[in-house]
């Protein structure tokens, strides 16, 4: 099915009611550098905090189902799949929600981040399988795209980054304006603000769910550093003007939150993705990450401010990090 997702339905805000959540199983052990197991620890963790909110659906490659379903326990349902790698948001469809239409889902065409594997057919066909397998409309979008890269508010407003979704390695034959006007048809939004780059050394190539997430409309928490000398100081700042400068779909001025990132940390492919900003908003709470980090406890106070009514439950995310992405990277929500 190739009709635009235009006209009924859109793409929700994170804070909706959620069926289930997704996510997938590591699997690919080049993806954490020999440390495969501690990141299979962390991801099981991560699904058992969730579970306490809403039901939880792990995907794993047929051959890793028991190792799977035990160390999620009895909570966690586990779903065999063909799949190339964990992280499921970049992977997984965008669903979307209509009034009178029910829930359907945007497949979009998926190349490894830029091309950063090769072997990745069976993640390219994830978002749809996924679809199929609930028996949900498919539009098929003709532009690559990672769930990661967007962020939207529900009412109307996506923010993203220039760095990934301008960046050759993904649509070379797309300029801004047409990019823009894809994600509007096939998410519903009206509005689109900009950031310029996003997270140093970020393998996806600027992601926003490592800088910056939606609260709510008109509220945005974004990762800062009071560090000028800092790798992300001068990327941060740009985007904190920009998103003070911006308006969103309703013509509202943003209010902007700032969380402190944590010290820098090191892996194989340079400085490691940890940010707050990804994190998992469930049914009544939030899954929120812990890098043993002084940090971590201002980040933790900020995340209650800003979410009253829900639980804040922190889950050290430090063994999923030198994969290459956090708590939001391995989850997808999937809208009741």
């Amino acid at each position: 099915m190739t009709t635009p997702a235009t006209e009924g339905y859109r793409l929700p805000a994170e804070w909706q009611e959620h069926r289930r959540c997704w996510i997938a199983w590591p699997c690919r052990a080049e993806t954490f550098g020999g440390a495969l197991e501690p990141a299979r620890v962390a991801t099981a963790a991560v699904a058992r905090a969730i579970a306490a909110f809403e039901p939880v659906t792990m995907v794993c490659r047929p051959d890793d189902a028991v190792e799977a379903s035990v160390a999620c326990g009895g909570q966690v349902t586990v779903a065999p799949l063909p799949i190339s790698d964990s992280w499921v948001r970049d992977t997984g469809p965008s669903f979307l929600v209509g009034a009178d239409t029910g829930c359907a889902g945007v497949h979009w065409r998926f190349n490894a981040w830029g091309g950063l594997f090769p072997d990745h057919g069976d993640d390219a066909a994830l978002g749809r399988r996924l679809l199929e397998h609930q028996g949900l409309r498919v539009f098929e979008a003709p532009m690559v795209l990672e769930g990661g890269a967007i962020q939207t508010d529900g009412a109307g407003t996506l923010i993203t980054t220039e760095e990934c979704l301008l960046n050759p390695n993904r649509n070379p034959g797309l300029e801004r304006a047409e990019i823009e006007a894809v994600l509007k048809a096939y998410t519903g939004v009206e509005t689109v603000i900009w950031l310029g780059q996003g997270y140093e050394d970020d393998e996806t190539s600027g992601h926003i769910d490592e800088i910056a997430c939606f609260v709510r409309p008109g509220v945005v928490m974004l990762l800062g550093t009071d560090d000028p000398h800092d790798g992300n100081s001068a990327r941060m700042r740009d985007n904190l003007e920009r998103l003070r400068a911006a308006r969103d779909a309703a013509g509202r001025t943003l209010e902007v939150v700032v969380v402190p990132q944590p010290a820098r940390r090191d892996g194989r492919a340079g400085r490691l993705t940890l940010s707050y900003t990804n994190l998992y908003i469930a049914n009544g709470g939030v899954v929120m990450p812990s890098f043993e980090d002084p940090a971590d406890r201002e980040a933790y106070r900020i995340v209650r401010r800003l979410f009253p009514g829900r639980k804040v439950v922190q889950v050290s995310a430090g063994d999923i990090v030198p994969g290459g992405g956090g708590i939001h990277c391995i989850t997808l929500g999937q809208p009741a």
